[in-house]
């Protein structure tokens, strides 16, 4: 949306709107009033033209010789959707509404603050002019991001072809094997103090952590356990029996994680595990550990989407790609004084104007 700031800025400092209260119901034995639902579905259009006037400030005018009901400033609607699309095209009615009372309330505070001679103050030149680079900036950016979102099919179609392994889905059955397995604190051993049936109990301090030896024992257990699994995994048994089993062995209780795996794609998989993707039907990957667990795939089935099916997708990533490309020129190549700013951080790429969407035909052509 254009000049997003602006709106923003003209509508702080508004209370939020307020929902009007629910009716109250009807007492028992009298007949209810016919409720907004029961209302037509389409209310009564009132036609406004455009000099008619839609604000009306009673009580203020810049002419001091008009007095009482003669002083007042009147705008029409065609002045006041001429602001509204500057800011915001297509404003819902809502914001209009809260945009009109902002304006009102900014009009005749600004017109005060002229007759005290703010205007004139030089810091007001400095803010002029960095408000003036504000606005221009946001109106570069969406003019990039317009021309960016200007993708031919043909532009769609070449970068499916150059990356068509990323448009592969695939269903797996993994196995998660938790990295270590549970260390259990050590119990309390009775004994006797030289009494007959009198025993004590000593206790392990609660809040021992394990040693390096235990960590690295429990480690190696599951490391085992895993090696173990994958090598049952080949020879077909269950992945859900599997993995039920790869609880009881890490001493996790609860259920285990579902081992299904739908609609997958090299994209939300891990850097990692992105292998799996590069098995056929029915084989195994080697297992893959990483400081969550290890964990095996085995490959039910796999497809290439069409093009037709991922031109949106498609359309999107060379869009905020231009987007990026379009704004690097704009990045860096500033020394800042260190001792005045302290430390350098590395500047964000700019975000596209709130709102803003790229420029799509209404239909995917086939």
């Amino acid at each position: 949306m254009r000049s997003q700031y602006l709106v923003c800025l003209l509508l702080a400092g508004l209370a939020y709107g307020q929902a009007a209260p629910p009716a109250a119901p009807p007492t028992a034995g009298t007949k209810a009033e016919p409720s907004a639902s029961a209302a037509p579905d389409k209310a009564p259009e009132i036609k406004v033209g455009p000099d008619d006037p839609v604000i009306t400030l009673k009580g203020f005018c810049t002419d001091a010789t008009q007095q009482g009901d003669a002083c007042k400033t009147v705008i029409t609607r065609a002045q006041f959707e001429k602001l509204a699309e500057a800011l915001q095209p297509g404003m819902s009615p809502a914001i209009r509404r809260q945009l009109a009372t902002a304006y009102t309330r900014l009009l005749r505070m600004s017109t005060a603050a002229e007759k005290r001679g703010l205007d004139k103050q030089p810091k007001f030149d400095e803010m002029m002019g960095f408000a003036r680079m504000q606005i221009l900036s946001q109106e570069l950016s969406r003019a990039l991001q317009e021309d960016s979102g200007k993708v031919s099919d043909g532009d769609i179609e070449d970068y499916y072809k150059k990356n068509e392994s990323s448009y592969v889905q695939a269903t797996f059955a993994r196995i998660f094997i938790p990295r270590a397995k549970q260390i259990t604190p050590p119990v309390g051993v009775p004994k006797t103090d030289g009494k007959a049936d009198v025993k004590t109990t000593v206790k392990a301090p609660a809040t021992q952590p394990p040693t390096e030896a235990q960590q690295k024992a429990a480690e190696e257990a599951m490391t085992k356990v895993a090696a173990d699994l994958r090598a049952r995994a080949v020879k077909g048994e269950d992945p859900d029996k599997l993995q039920k089993e790869a609880y009881v062995a890490a001493g996790l209780p609860g259920n285990p994680p579902n081992t299904k795996m739908e609609k997958v794609r090299s994209t939300t998989l891990p850097a990692d595990h992105r292998a799996a993707m590069d098995l056929k039907p029915g084989e195994v990957s080697q297992v893959i550990s990483d400081t969550g667990g290890h964990y095996i795939y085995k490959l039910d089935s796999k497809e290439t989407l069409p093009l037709d099916s991922v031109k949106s997708e498609i359309r999107g990533v060379i869009s905020s790609q231009r987007y990026r490309d379009s704004m690097q020129g704009f990045q860096g190549n500033a020394d800042l004084n260190d001792a005045y700013f302290g430390p350098t951080r590395n500047p964000a790429m700019p975000m596209p104007p709130r709102g803003a969407k790229p420029a799509q035909p209404a239909e995917d052509s086939d």
